[in-house]
């Protein structure tokens, strides 16, 4: 049995998202959850389907949106327990790219430079967080705050390798859909911030997603002909 073409999965993502910030506003509970699980297994698929198992990096791209999909479903939940589960598992989807930069190549200028502003906007969040993140949570919530920081910084090294923009983009929208978590679970903001931050992560996730198919030399083009006839003839 033959998958859609990834240009499919993109689109379930999308109308996903679209459905999971609807379903939310409504206070669907079921429809919504089932709604994030589409759209989070889409973008699982969407790296398959260009190619993410035929490299190193995309393999560690996968990592990363397999343990994404993981930390969206432990979000489903309200507890305490299904947040700290969502952190680890988001955490090591941040490890996971991070080590996929890495095999991608890093320019370490890029990077140095890069990590003024991502600094500067991490300790910004920080002290807005403080007041609102109970004692026994502090450690985890710095901890990710600092991964998501130096995934982010990673990926503008990356960038200063030659990587696509798709690479840093996903990486910053998935860097700012996070605020939105932040401002929904623990500084419990009035105003529904998922309406925001639910197609900023969606739409870094998938590129991402879509980056799998990109080779160090090549940047997302098929090494050759016959390489190209073999992906589409997969994804038709």
């Amino acid at each position: 049995m033959r998958l859609p073409s990834y240009r499919f999965f993109v689109l379930l993502t999308s109308l996903g998202c679209v459905a999971l910030v609807s379903f939310l506003l409504l206070d669907f509970a079921v429809a919504s959850a089932i709604a994030k699980l589409v759209a989070s297994t889409a973008f699982v698929a969407t790296a398959v389907q260009v190619g993410a198992l035929r490299s190193l990096f995309g393999r560690f791209i996968l990592l990363g949106l397999v343990f994404s999909w993981a930390g969206d479903a432990f979000l489903i939940g309200e507890s305490r327990t299904a947040f700290l589960l969502g952190l680890g598992a988001f955490l090591i989807a941040h490890l996971s790219y991070i080590g996929a930069f890495a095999i991608r190549g890093v320019s370490m200028r890029w990077a140095m430079l890069g990590a003024l502003p991502v600094v500067a906007a991490a300790i910004t969040v920080s002290l807005w967080l403080a007041p609102h993140v109970p004692a026994n949570m502090i450690g985890p919530v710095r901890a990710y705050t600092v991964v998501i920081s130096l995934m982010l910084i990673a990926a503008i090294g990356t960038r200063g390798q030659g990587a696509p923009a798709t690479i840093l983009a996903g990486a910053f929208l998935f860097f700012l859909s996070d605020l939105s978590v932040a401002a929904l679970r623990l500084v419990e903001t009035s105003y529904p911030t998922y309406v925001w931050g639910l197609p900023l992560y969606y739409a870094g996730q998938t590129l991402l997603a879509l980056s799998a198919s990109q080779s160090r030399s090549h940047c997302g083009v098929p090494e050759n002909r016959s390489a190209r006839k073999s992906m589409n003839a997969r994804t038709l």
